[in-house]
């Protein structure tokens, strides 16, 4: 049962691993084509395609990790374990904030306040987004510091106590260390995409409120745009939530030194920079027509080969 269960978990893990490749990728390509073309991408779009590409690398830097850390335990060196850590934390820190700069700019480009420092930020949403990224790599250098400290000092306990082999059962605790500080800063990130939410939801009842009192209705224009930005960044918050849901349960796994449970966080941690893409792309008007039209020509070129064939 166990070997089974391994089997399934490594099958879903190389599914999701595709799906993210495909969603991540296509993202990507279809916006720097657009790009291309009309020389100018709106700033939406900008982020959206920068998030793309970190969440591609997250994705290669999580295969990498299980192939290292999973596979091949043996593997683990000194400097593995820091090329490891660096990777992990740029590609994990970038993703996360880029779809929070996306949160912030839909925040500003959409909701309705009267409030004076809302309306300066709001002429200034570009600029804003810029100082919060500069400022995120402020907790990107704290985040891999403290990391890479955790692993020094690990590796000279183990070889004082019990070898130079890495792969020993200190590992666990090891690997709590490492991983409980990745926890304390993602909660950053989802803190702000979480007030932003809340914000629109206020932004939004406010202007139904004011379109009913005046039109007798709300089905206008503002309405659904702050309807579109909400279920955007619902749907972040959710897949948000199961990765943070997923860390905990890897620095729980690492306590229990359980590989099965391992195989399992990393699949429930994939889920958020894979599947999220393709829920992106099938909410995304443009997006979707796009990939209708690549479907419809990946029929026509399969009805093409069938026909030489026969």
């Amino acid at each position: 049962m166990h070997a089974f269960l391994h089997y399934i978990l490594t099958i879903i893990f190389i599914l999701e691993f595709f799906i993210g490749n495909l969603g991540n990728g296509f993202i990507a390509l279809v916006h720097c084509m657009d790009s291309l073309r009309r020389r100018k991408l709106p700033s939406a779009d900008h982020f959206v395609t920068a998030l793309a590409i970190s969440r591609l690398a997250l994705i290669w830097v999580l295969f990498l990790d299980l192939f290292v850390f999973v596979k091949s335990p043996l593997l683990m060196t000194r400097n593995t374990l820091r090329l490891s850590l660096t990777a992990w934390n740029i590609s994990n820190h970038f993703s996360m904030w880029f779809a929070t700069s996306l949160s912030i700019f839909y925040l500003f480009k959409i909701a309705i306040f009267s409030n004076s420092l809302f309306l300066y930020l709001k002429w200034r949403v570009k600029r804003l987004v810029l100082v919060t990224q500069l400022l995120s790599m402020i907790l990107l250098f704290l985040n891999i510091v403290l990391e890479i400290k955790h692993i020094d000092v690990w590796i000279y306990v183990a070889k004082r106590n019990i070898s130079n082999d890495l792969s020993s059962n200190r590992f666990s605790e090891f690997s709590r260390l490492l991983l409980t500080p990745s926890l304390m800063f993602t909660l950053v990130p989802f803190g702000v995409s979480l007030i932003a939410f809340l914000l629109l939801i206020f932004s939004l009842t406010k202007h139904v409120r004011k379109r009913q009192y005046y039109t007798k209705g709300y089905r206008d224009v503002r309405t659904m745009a702050h309807i579109t930005a909400l279920q955007t960044v619902v749907a972040f918050l959710l897949f948000y939530a199961t990765f943070f849901l997923s860390l905990v349960v890897e620095v729980s796994t690492f306590e229990m030194n359980e590989t099965l449970m391992l195989l399992f966080s990393k699949v429930t941690i994939t889920i958020f920079p894979s599947i999220h893409s393709c829920t992106f792309i099938l909410r995304h008007n443009k997006l979707r027509q796009d990939l209708y039209s690549v479907l419809k020509w990946l029929q026509y070129w399969c009805k093409c080969v069938k026909t030489l064939n026969s």
